[in-house]
C-alpha cells in the first residue's frame, strides 16, 4: 500500500510516501514559511523523486490538528481534494499522536504537546503497549501549569516531545525534576512518515465530512458564539 502523508499542523512542513511500512520518499522543513504556497510543490517533489504517479496512490494521510488554525486547514483541505479527485481514501490523524511515535521505545508514558499561548497547551498523554499506542489521558486543551501538576501527582516518568519544548524546558524540570525525560531536538521535529505508518492500520474517514480537531474554537468564533448567547439571553 503506498501511502502519502503531510503535516502542515504546525511550524514544521513533513510531507512523505511510504510503500508498506518502507520510507520511500521524505520532505521535511523546520521553518516558519507559508505552507499554502509550499505544500503542493514538496509533494510534487518526491512524487517525481519515488517515480510514482498520482494514480498509484492508494491513500492519503493527514495531520488534523491540533496546532495552527491555518496550517491545519492547508493540510486537511490539499489532502481531501487529492483523495476525492483520486478516488482514494484519506484518513486524519491526530498531530499530537504523530508526535508520540518518536517516543514508541520509551517504556514510561508519552506527553507531546503544542504551544496554544497564554500559558495553555494542547496536548493528552499516551503509553506504547506491545508496538500499540494506547491514550491514558484524551487530548484537551490545558494550562501547562495545571498538566505538569497533574503529572507530578501521578508520580511516573514522563516523556516530553514538543517543537517547542525549550519554551518549557525549565519549567518541566522545575515541576517533575527526574521525572521528566526530555530527549534531544531531532525528536522534537514532525516527521510525515510517523502519520503514514499510523494511517496504515487507521480506517479511512468520509472525504467530505472529516474535519479538523483544534481542541479549542478559533478567539473570532468563541466571541461570535459568546456574543450570540448574550443576544439571545437579553432577547
Amino acid at each position: 500500500m503506498k501511502i502519502l502523508a503531510m503535516d502542515t499542523s504546525n511550524k514544521a512542513l513533513s510531507v512523505a510516501i511510504v510503500d508498506e511500512g518502507e520510507i520511500i520518499a521524505e520532505l521535511t522543513t523546520n521553518i516558519a514559511k507559508n505552507h499554502s504556497v509550499r505544500l503542493m510543490p514538496a509533494v510534487e517533489q518526491i512524487m517525481k523523486e519515488a517515480n510514482l504517479q498520482p494514480s498509484e496512490l492508494d491513500k492519503i494521510a493527514v495531520a488534523k490538528g491540533p496546532g495552527s488554525y491555518t496550517g491545519v486547514r492547508i493540510g486537511l483541505a490539499t489532502a481531501k481534494s487529492m483523495a476525492w479527485a483520486l478516488n482514494i481514501p484519506v484518513v486524519g490523524i491526530s498531530s499530537l499522536q504523530a508526535t508520540v511515535y518518536q517516543g514508541r521505545f520509551f517504556d514510561g508514558v508519552v506527553s507531546p504537546f503544542f504551544d496554544a499561548r497564554r500559558g495553555l497547551v494542547f496536548t493528552g498523554l499516551y503509553r506504547w503497549t506491545n508496538g500499540k499506542l494506547v491514550l491514558q489521558r484524551e487530548e484537551m486543551n490545558v494550562s501547562m501549569e495545571a498538566w505538569l501538576s497533574e503529572l507530578k501527582a501521578s508520580d511516573q516518568r514522563v516523556l516530553f516531545l514538543s517543537p517547542e519544548i525549550e519554551s518549557f524546558r525549565s519549567m518541566i524540570k522545575d515541576a517533575l525534576g527526574e521525572k521528566a525525560v526530555i530527549p534531544e531536538a531531532p525528536f522534537h521535529i514532525a516527521r510525515a512518515s510517523h502519520l503514514a505508518m499510523i494511517g496504515m492500520g487507521e480506517t479511512a474517514d468520509e472525504t467530505h465530512i472529516l474535519t479538523p480537531n483544534y481542541l479549542r474554537l478559533a478567539e473570532a468564533e468563541a466571541k461570535w458564539l459568546a456574543a450570540q448567547e448574550d443576544s439571545q439571553n437579553n432577547g
